[in-house]
């Protein structure tokens, strides 16, 4: 049986908060609004993601004790409909998936709270020390046009019967020609160009259980 797949954003999606700015906060407050501003820039579509997406980390220099402290605000900030959601989806024949421009160990934490099996999303490194070591920066999703990449990916791989993507930035809505139904979200950030451009547009993940419906009974 073909599957069908809800591509999930992690960063002011899932849950409130950005993973990069919040290693950033670690770091001190100049850090924290330096990488900011670079991420906003990004989001919104001003800057191609591949501008900052090593320049954040090197300005931060992540560690792993930060990664875990990141991956508990993940939990802390989930979005509140989010696992009635993904249960109701679940219920409906949906697989969720994570697809992040974040990162994995951060991540990991909230995709397992979500019962989600699969996070797509770029590996920091580390040396035996804890220090940061790089990144994988063939990972599609530190450039743009990641997401799309992704997204045919996994249509080779899964074959699914239909996709749905759910994200708030510029970088999600690049999906759009490649899925069957693409869904803006603001509850924490709302993106003009998302939400102008979007198939829907939602304030709550609680909402995308009818909006699947939909889908399902068009196709």
């Amino acid at each position: 049986m073909q599957p069908r797949l809800l591509l999930l954003d992690c960063d002011s999606t899932l849950s409130a908060i950005e993973g990069i700015d919040e290693l950033g906060r670690v770091r001190g407050e100049a850090v924290f609004r330096m990488v900011e501003a670079m991420t906003h820039d990004a989001m919104e579509g001003r800057i191609p993601v591949e501008a900052v997406f090593g320049r954040r980390l090197e300005i931060i220099q992540p560690r792993l004790q930060d990664v875990k402290a990141v991956g508990q605000r993940y939990l802390e900030t989930v979005e509140p409909t989010a696992v009635e959601t993904l249960k109701r989806v679940r219920d409906s024949g949906w697989t969720p998936i994570i697809v992040s421009g974040g990162f994995r160990q951060c991540i990991r934490p909230l995709a397992e709270f979500l019962g989600i099996a699969r996070i797509e999303a770029v590996d920091l490194r580390f040396d035996n020390q804890g220090n940061y070591a790089g990144y994988d920066s063939m990972f599609p999703t530190t450039r743009s046009g990641g997401k799309p990449a992704i997204v045919e990916r996994l249509k080779k791989e899964l074959h699914p019967a239909l996709i749905a993507a759910v994200g708030d930035g510029v970088s999600d809505l690049e999906s759009k020609p490649f899925v069957d139904c693409f869904v803006g979200f603001g509850r924490y950030l709302r993106r003009e160009r998302v939400a102008r451009e979007a198939h829907h547009f939602i304030n709550s993940l609680g909402e995308l259980p009818a909006l699947l419906g939909k889908l399902q009974v068009s196709r």
